[in-house]
Order: structure tokens, then C-alpha cells, then sequence
């Protein structure tokens, strides 16, 4: 019989060095410009205040905060990026990700919406398992519309960049929500 609480705190640990090695590697890795447009942004922003608004459990809404940060950090190193050309700021795409994410995470954990012992999806918080998720699910939207396009050699619908991102989020949301209970 395995320790439950010792399983928890190594699943935990698990799942927050795979998320740290993740924005590490990505960061450290990504050289050409992860432009994510304006509109997927509110998009995602949107799904988030509706899935807020209806109540639904803090790990599928969790999922489109980690979609919003992770579009959001995208957006502001595109930004400085057209804002300032002649600086290099590929050395600076891992503080910015980090930022952006603690500035999500830590209002909400000294606040106590994260780290409540009740509120875990397989001995992990809600809001960082969804996060997480979210992140990760954004990240192969916009992986499989540039593979799309590289394919292709151009978008195969209007909006593309906008709906590969969105949709991931929304099924991975769906698959949490009828199936999540089966995780506890």
C-alpha cells in the first residue's frame, strides 16, 4: 500500500519540475518570434470570464488561465520586440514568461485560493494542474498551426492562428470537466 500523502507530495513535485523544465527549455530554446495575435488573447480571456461566470470547477477554468498568461507573455515579447528592433530580447523571453505567471499565481496563493487542501485534482492544486494543463494545450495549438502552415504554405481558414489555440483549450476544458471527477 502506497503512502497516500508521500504520493501526493512526489506527484506534486513531479508536475511542478515538468512545468519548470518545460518554460525553462522553451525559453531557453524558442529563437524566432512566437507572435500570438491580440484576438486570441480576448478569445481566451473570454472563455475565461465565461467559465468563471458559470461556475465551473477551478481546474477547467484554471486550463484558460494558463492559455491567457502564456498568449499574454507571447503578445508582450512581440511587442517590445516591434517596439525596440535593435534590442535583443530573446535573453530576456524566460523572465518575462516567469513574470507573467507570477503575477497570476502569486496574488492568487497569498490570497488562498491556491494551496487549499480541498481543492486538488490527483494531489495537485487545481489552479496549478489546470494551469499547466492550459499552458501546454496552447502551446500545441499554436505548434500545430505552424505546422499547418509549414505543410500547407498557408492557413487553411481565416483565423487559424486564432482557432488551433482556442479549440485545444476548449476540448481539453471539456475533457476535464465530464471526465475530471474520475481524478481525485
Amino acid at each position: 500500500m502506497i503512502n497516500d500523502s508521500r504520493f501526493k507530495n512526489k506527484l506534486h513535485l513531479f508536475f511542478v519540475t515538468l512545468f519548470g523544465l518545460f518554460v525553462i527549455s522553451y525559453s531557453l530554446l524558442v529563437r524566432t518570434a512566437q507572435a500570438v495575435c491580440p484576438i486570441c488573447t480576448v478569445a481566451v480571456a473570454a472563455g475565461l470570464g465565461l467559465s468563471r461566470w458559470l461556475g465551473i470547477d477551478d481546474a477547467v477554468t484554471s486550463i484558460w488561465i494558463g492559455g491567457l498568461v502564456l498568449s499574454s507573455s507571447f503578445w508582450l515579447i512581440d511587442f517590445l520586440r516591434k517596439k525596440k528592433p535593435e534590442f535583443s530580447i530573446s535573453k530576456f523571453q524566460f523572465p518575462i514568461i516567469f513574470l507573467m505567471y507570477a503575477i497570476v499565481i502569486l496574488p492568487l496563493w497569498s490570497a488562498g485560493i491556491i494551496g487549499h487542501p480541498f481543492n486538488t485534482i490527483l494531489g495537485i492544486d487545481k489552479i496549478l494542474f489546470g494551469t499547466t494543463v492550459g499552458s501546454v494545450f496552447f502551446l500545441l495549438g499554436i505548434w500545430a498551426d505552424k505546422k499547418v502552415r509549414a505543410i500547407k504554405g498557408k492557413q487553411l481558414f481565416p483565423f487559424q492562428k486564432v482557432v488551433f489555440p482556442v479549440v485545444l483549450l476548449a476540448i481539453i476544458s471539456l475533457l476535464l470537466y465530464f471526465y475530471g471527477g474520475y481524478l481525485y
